[in-house]
């Protein structure tokens, strides 16, 4: 069945925080120095455990999220950091007019952590985020290879087995929504399951759209387990291996986070 990190908010807020410090932040910090004054947007900030470490830096941070109970949440958790005035959080669509005229080449840093996979139109929006980013700024990705053995996001499902079995998500649509309702799935989370389907990205097609896109790679790492991996089951982080993340391909059945940062050219 699904984590409990999936329903206890404070939970899953602390967790990002941990990892946003530990792992995100450090990472960003070979390529781009974080300090007092740096702008940061985090796209589908959630409850925006992310941007705390950035926060504690000094940072004037601005999360986005399209889910208003999660922004909610965020004003909860950080009330402290918004009443000093260094941190907004909105329910809002980074396409939107008004914010693309406010915040146009405004950021140094824009992050998105674990929020790629689930955007549709890939293609049009890495160039987009151009837009909003200064001329030497730098966006951080972390995302799971779709063809990861969790890469469909399924762990989300409520029943015990389908939320527990690798790689099934790679089966074709029909055969993947029939086992879903034979295990008695319910209709959103088939909705949910199907959605990541057709969004989830590879390693191969990511870099490929940030080269057509005019972005050079400025630092990546793979990992053989996810950093957030030690929440979710207890296991410790580890980077992925040299000589199996360069083989093209195979590399993402047995990737479970990528992370990149990348700039333009």
């Amino acid at each position: 069945m699904a984590l409990e990190h999936h329903s206890n908010h404070k939970m899953r807020f602390d967790q990002q925080v941990d990892n946003a410090e530990n792992f995100v932040l450090p990472f960003i910090e070979k390529t781009l120095p974080i300090h007092s004054g740096i702008r940061v947007l985090e796209i589908g900030c959630g409850e925006g455990g992310v941007l705390k470490p950035f926060l504690n830096r000094g940072c004037e941070c601005v999360g986005v999220d399209l889910d208003q109970m999660r922004i909610d949440l965020a004003h909860e958790f950080l009330k402290e950091d918004l009443s000093k005035g260094h941190l907004n959080v909105l329910y809002k669509n980074v396409y939107d007019d008004d914010f693309q005229t406010k915040y146009a080449h405004y950021f140094d840093l824009i992050i998105l952590k674990d929020v790629i996979e689930h955007i549709h139109g890939q293609e049009a929006f890495i160039p987009f985020m151009k837009t909003l980013l200064m001329e030497d700024g730098q966006i951080f990705f972390g995302f799971p290879p779709w063809y990861m053995p969790f890469g469909g996001h399924q762990q989300i499902a409520h029943k015990k087995w389908t939320s527990k079995v690798p790689y099934y998500h790679l089966l074709p649509v029909s055969f993947y929504k029939s086992i879903l309702r034979y295990a008695g799935e319910a209709q959103h989370v088939i909705d949910s399951l199907v959605d990541v389907k057709e969004t989830g990205i590879s390693i191969e097609r990511f870099e490929r759209i940030c080269k057509k896109s005019g972005y050079a790679i400025v630092n990546k790492q793979w990992f053989l387990l996810n950093p957030i991996y030690k929440f979710k089951f207890g296991l410790k982080p580890r980077k992925q291996n040299w000589l199996f993340g360069a083989v093209p391909f195979v590399r993402n059945f047995l990737t479970t986070c990528a992370y990149y940062t990348i700039q333009k050219l």
